[in-house]
């Protein structure tokens, strides 16, 4: 898989709003295609970087792009969902850290790989799962066994989707005749439904509702919930947080907890407003639209 197909969102922002020292010790929660990771790591001496991700295939990757870093002891690399931040830096004997920063998005290459089921574009099975060497939640478990009622608040609450009780309910009047298991399908109920003239903006029609299969899928929001319970505590005094959120609700979360956090004063909040994609950035990566940059330094 091509490194061109992966283009971290907000990166030179995110990891200069890092103020990352030599020497310090940084967590890329979210390594993807290892973006942050060696930006951040092209910065230390002494220092060093520990990436989590949840997505085996990503690492794979990431191993063979910074051997050089992983064998000087510049980089560790370990699989894992970033909700149990803490527990793998208890493992590595980490304390405290100087900085993390977690890109909430789906990457590129998840997106681009066809077999995992991310994208409406091509026929795959909806798996939608980061780590699938689980035997987690599936999106076509999701589609197939939930009711109704929970489809809508699904699609409304975690898609923002306006039809999310028709697209329910066609799920569910289609699945008692068939099983639902492949994007296409899915898809193809979705533009059954969807007036014509929303399905001529340029968002496609389906792409709310695979965002909230996936969400769900991944446990997304309960995720980011432990990640920011736990972070607080492990940043050193001075020590910072940046968040890249892409969804509505996501961004809210991580904009009330730190409010929190400043009322409460522990932190200092470094970007009064979420910093979004410039003018270029969105010419050059139009899945970056709705990305919000948020950062905190600890007092």
């Amino acid at each position: 898989m091509s490194e061109l197909k992966h283009i971290p969102v907000l990166i030179n922002e995110a990891v200069q709003g890092l103020a990352i020292r030599e020497n310090g010790v940084y967590v890329d929660a979210t390594v993807g295609f290892g973006g942050y990771t060696e930006l951040i790591t092209g910065q230390l001496t002494s220092g060093k970087l520990i990436g989590i991700d949840a997505d085996r295939q990503a690492l794979n990757l990431v191993e063979q792009r910074l051997t050089s870093q992983i064998a000087e002891g510049k980089v560790i690399l370990k699989h894992s969902n970033f909700r149990f931040i803490e527990q793998v830096l208890a493992e590595l004997r980490v304390i405290s850290v100087d900085g993390i920063v977690a890109d909430l998005g789906l990457s590129s290459m998840e997106l681009d790989d066809v077999s995992r089921g991310f994208s409406f574009k091509e026929e795959a099975p909806l798996d939608m799962r980061f780590d699938t060497s689980s035997d987690g939640l599936t999106a076509e478990e999701i589609v197939n066994t939930y009711s109704q009622d929970d489809l809508t608040k699904l699609f409304r609450d975690l898609g923002d989707e306006p039809f999310s009780g028709r697209i329910a309910r066609i799920i569910v009047e289609s699945r008692k005749k068939q099983a639902i298991k492949t994007t296409t399908e899915l898809v193809n109920l979705i533009l059954s439904i969807v007036p014509g003239k929303f399905a001529k903006k340029s968002i496609h029609p389906a792409t709310r509702v695979f965002q909230a299969l996936r969400m769900e899928v991944n446990d997304e929001i309960g995720a980011l919930n432990a990640l920011l319970a736990s972070s607080l505590n492990l940043l050193n005094p001075s020590g910072r947080l940046a968040i890249v959120s892409f969804h509505s609700g996501e961004d809210r979360i991580v904009k009330n907890v730190f409010r929190e956090w400043k009322a409460q004063g522990f932190v200092n909040i470094l970007t009064k407003k979420p910093i979004t994609p410039s003018e270029i950035e969105l010419g050059a990566n139009p899945r970056s639209r709705s990305a919000k940059l948020r950062i905190i330094e600890k007092i």
